[in-house]
C-alpha cells in the first residue's frame, strides 16, 4: 500500500530540492526584471509587485508565480498584464543564466496568502476567541454553589 506524500503548507505534494532551487532562482530573476521596469505595459508602470513564490512542476516544464501588487490595488489587472507579458519575462529569465535543459513556461496567479493571514489575525483578535484564551479569573471557577 502506497503512503501519501507529505503536504506542503499551500497544499500539494512536497517539492524536491531541485524544484525549490529552480523556483527560487526564477523568483529572483522575476523580481529583478520587475524592479528594473523592463515591462512597457501601462498597467505595470509604477506598481510595486511582490513575487512571493514560484512553484515548479515536478518535470520542471511549468512554473506558476504567485504575485501581489503592493496594497492589493488593481490586483486583477496586474495579474492579467503579467500573463500578457509572460513570454517576455520567460525570455528575461533565460538571459539570467538559468542552466536547465528546458526553460519552464510561466503563468501568474494572485497570491491569497496575505488575505488569509489578515482573516486569521482578525479572527484571533475577536472577542469570542480572546475570551477563550484568557486564563480563568477568581470568579470564573466552579465553587459548587
Amino acid at each position: 500500500m502506497r503512503q501519501r506524500s507529505p503536504k506542503t503548507p499551500r497544499g500539494g505534494p512536497e517539492r524536491s530540492q531541485r524544484q525549490l532551487r529552480v523556483g527560487e532562482v526564477m523568483r529572483h530573476a522575476l523580481v529583478a526584471a520587475l524592479a528594473r521596469n523592463e515591462l512597457r505595459d501601462p498597467v505595470l508602470q509604477g506598481v510595486p509587485i511582490t513575487v512571493t513564490e514560484v512553484r515548479i512542476s515536478p518535470d520542471l516544464r511549468n512554473a506558476t508565480a504567485f504575485v501581489m501588487p503592493l496594497g492589493g490595488e488593481q490586483a486583477a489587472e496586474v495579474v492579467a498584464a503579467l500573463r500578457r507579458a509572460s513570454s517576455f519575462l520567460r525570455h528575461l529569465i533565460g538571459q539570467q543564466g538559468l542552466t536547465i535543459r528546458y526553460l519552464p513556461s510561466l503563468s501568474f496567479e494572485l497570491d491569497t496568502a496575505f488575505e488569509h493571514g489578515q482573516r486569521m489575525e482578525a479572527l484571533l483578535r475577536s472577542d469570542e476567541v480572546r475570551r477563550d484564551t484568557l486564563p480563568p479569573g477568581p470568579d470564573d471557577g466552579d465553587d459548587g454553589a
